[in-house]
Formats: C-alpha cells, sequence, structure tokens
C-alpha cells in the first residue's frame, strides 16, 4: 500500500495520539516486564542486528542492546524515540533511533538477523501491511518476534470499552488486539515464515491505588484514551459515560481484595516466527 495524503494525515493522528499523555511514565509503571522477555524468546546475542517496530521509549530495544545486539529502534512518534534515547544514553548504550511507519518501513530487503516489536507494532491500522514489513526486512533465516495484547485479555476489553466512545475507524483498519489472536497471526504471515511459535502468557501488575486511581493514571498516561476524552471535551454527557464505564471495566477487572492496592491480569501472545 503506497502512501497517500489520506494516509499520511492518519499517521499524523496517531503519532499525536501517542504523544499525548506521559507514555514513557506509563511503560515505566506497566511495560516493562514484557522486553526482556521477548528479547530472550528471540535469543537475541552479541553482534545480530535488530530492528525494534514501533519501538516507543525503548521497551525492547535497549534490552537488546544490552544482551550486545547492534540495534535500530523506529517509531512513527519521534517524542518517543527522544524519550528513548535519553534512557539509553542514560544506561550506556548506542542505538539508532529512526522515525518510522510500521506499514511503511524504511529499510532495504533482507536487512535484520531480528524484527521484534513489543507492545507496539498491533497499533498500527493495517495489519497485513505491518506483517509485510516485518517479513521483507528479515533476511532468510532470520526471526520475527512480537508480544501484542490478547482480545480477550484485559486490554482488549479496555479497547471495547472505548470502542462506543470513539470516532469509526478508517476502512480496511483492524483493531489492535487482533494481533493477539493465533489465527489472525497465522493469516498475516501465511506460508511466509518456516515455523511459528505461539504462546499465550499473561502477568499480574500492581495498580499505584484503587481501580480510580488506576483510570487516572490511564487518563493522564495512555495516549488512545487521552486522545478519546479530548475528542469529547465538548460532550461533558458522553466524556461522564466513558469515565463511568472506564471505572466499572477497572473495577471488574481488578483481582485485588478492596482492602489492598488493585491488581490487574495483562494476558499477552508471543510469537517467533523463524522466516
Amino acid at each position: 500500500m503506497s502512501a497517500t495524503i489520506s494516509d499520511t494525515e492518519l499517521k499524523a493522528r496517531h503519532a499525536g495520539m501517542w504523544a499525548s499523555g506521559d507514555y514513557p511514565s506509563m511503560v515505566e509503571t506497566f511495560l516493562l516486564p514484557l522486553g526482556p522477555r521477548l528479547v530472550a524468546a528471540c535469543g537475541i546475542g552479541p553482534g545480530m542486528r535488530v530492528l525494534d517496530v514501533a519501538a516507543g521509549t525503548g521497551n525492547a530495544s535497549i534490552p537488546a542492546a544490552e544482551a550486545g545486539a547492534e540495534v535500530t529502534a523506529s517509531d512513527l512518534t519521534p517524542e518517543l524515540l527522544d524519550a528513548g534515547r535519553a534512557r539509553a544514553e542514560a544506561a550506556g548504550l548506542a542505538l539508532d533511533w529512526a522515525v518510522a511507519d510500521a506499514e511503511h518501513l524504511p529499510f532495504e530487503d533482507a536487512t535484520f538477523d531480528v524484527v521484534i516489536s513489543s507492545i507496539g507494532a498491533m497499533f498500527a491500522p493495517f495489519h497485513q501491511a505491518v506483517a509485510d514489513e516485518l517479513v521483507r526486512v528479515c533476511r532468510p533465516g532470520g526471526t520475527i518476534g512480537l508480544l501484542s495484547w490478547t482480545p480477550e485479555g484485559m486490554i482488549g476489553a479496555l479497547f471495547r470499552t472505548m470502542g462506543p466512545f470513539a470516532p469509526p475507524p478508517p476502512p480496511g483498519a483492524q483493531p489492535p488486539p487482533l494481533w493477539g489472536s493465533e489465527a489472525h497471526v497465522r493469516e498475516l504471515f501465511g506460508d511466509r515464515v518456516a515455523s511459528l511459535e505461539l504462546i499465550r502468557r499473561s502477568y499480574v501488575e500492581r495498580s499505584p491505588g484503587d481501580p480510580a486511581a488506576y483510570c487516572e493514571f490511564f487518563k493522564q498516561t495512555f495516549g488512545p484514551i487521552v486522545a478519546l476524552r479530548t475528542q469529547l471535551v465538548n460532550e461533558p454527557e458522553r466524556l461522564a459515560a466513558l469515565d463511568r464505564d472506564f471505572l466499572a471495566f477497572a473495577t471488574r477487572a481488578n483481582e485485588a481484595p478492596p482492602d489492598r492496592p488493585a491488581e490487574y491480569r495483562y494476558e499477552y501472545l508471543l510469537v517467533v516466527a523463524r522466516r
């Protein structure tokens, strides 16, 4: 799919969405365990050429560099790359940071030994275009590794909660948690990979407070919710309804007793494909 004006505008909105809020704080609070898990699952080690697609602030890129790989971290949102670059420099690590669209990667065919994405590429709207790019830039015999929230897990339920309040997606766009469906991933990659390992896993994260505090944290940090609430600012009744539904969702999903900080179970699909 070639870039068009409408596609450019769509990507600009996506970049702005992820720049809103405070996504680096969300990564530090909820997502830090995931990057090292993906790096280990892909067997990343010294001298490997690694591309992290939709890398954000480097949740997987930085552990890959720590493992000795030559890492390029790419993302649509420059502000997230800036935060990741600062994290890497503080850790004494050298990575390449590149502004890039997951659906139109600016890299030559078969450039990388390992292509990864941790809770990143799943948010690009056109899934087949992303899968095609992941395969294209990975060398034959290389590895493609992904972590994505599942449709049945907590984040899938969060997106269903947000859905009635969100504007309609562009034609052909698919919901992010579909990347957590085994059948969907098999269809996207088809026979272009020699093997495909699909494993569902989960982890439990303790919130800084109760479900209400959890909601407030997401309202301040998670770009999709920040952007949606901004869109509803002139519709106070719908905004209030979204907030009520979000709190009800967070209360249902809480696995902790009432007198303890909230605990949430995040289910994700680990994909390791051999090219």
